[in-house]
């Protein structure tokens, strides 16, 4: 008689993008430590959005800094396509990013002197290809394809925005982490990005994070994890 399959075990297995779990991180200010994170855990899975909710200074932005690699838990585990951010070397963070993680920064970060398309294609440069096909059709779908060689000084907050959005998404990522995507963006170009973040996370199977204070963006989630004192709460 044949063995048992183990198929079934090992696709849940792969559904998992990343995994967090009891994670805690204490920043050690002038006046008091502060508990950022408190004993987090959480899975995200290929193909899904989830949005993070909660009061400013709930732990939004330190838990998608553990996500990212920008940051590193003081306990805990946080572990990103397989690789335990915690315990992995700064060069392998690098790569990490470059290859499997798109952030949609809530400053931007623009490079001044690149061109839109030029800043959208910065993560490709920097592993060494070029798809300028995908560069120019994503411009397009934020509505930037006639702004693709300004530069960012020339661009209104908005635009700024888009082109970031552009930027973590170009890539292919397996997991975009993004802090208040629309939070500059009026309704319309808004809900245009979303609906690019809703369209490439399904074909593409990206796991989508935001972190948002917009009711209207976190309804459009598949799961709403809710904040508060650096905690998950029901």
């Amino acid at each position: 008689m044949d063995a048992p399959s183990a198929q079934p075990r090992d696709r849940a297995t792969e559904a998992v993008i990343a995994a967090v779990r009891d994670a805690t991180k204490t920043y050690a200010l002038s006046s008091a430590p502060v508990a950022a994170l408190k004993n987090v855990s959480l899975e995200l899975r290929r193909g899904e959005m989830v949005a993070l909710v909660g009061p400013s200074g709930c732990g939004k932005s330190t838990l998608l800094n553990m996500l990212s690699g920008v940051d590193r838990a003081d306990s805990g585990a946080v572990v990103v396509c397989g690789v335990d951010l915690t315990h992995a070397a700064e060069s392998d963070l690098v790569r990490l990013r470059r290859s499997k993680i798109g952030i949609v920064f809530q400053a931007f970060h623009l490079v001044p002197h690149l061109s839109v398309e030029e800043n959208v294609a910065l993560p490709l440069a920097l592993a060494g290809v070029r798809d300028d096909e995908r560069v120019r059709a994503l411009l397009e779908r934020v509505g930037l394809g006639a702004r693709r060689k300004h530069h960012p000084s020339e661009l209104s907050g908005g635009e700024q925005q888009r082109t970031a959005v552009a930027r973590a998404l170009v890539h292919k990522p397996a997991l975009v982490l993004a802090d208040e995507p629309t939070g500059n963006l009026d309704s319309a170009s808004g809900a245009a990005v979303l609906a690019l973040l809703d369209e490439l996370r399904r074909t593409e199977g990206a796991a989508l994070v935001l972190a948002t204070h917009d009711a209207k963006v976190a309804a459009s989630a598949d799961r709403i994890v809710r904040m508060a004192d650096g905690s998950l709460v029901p």
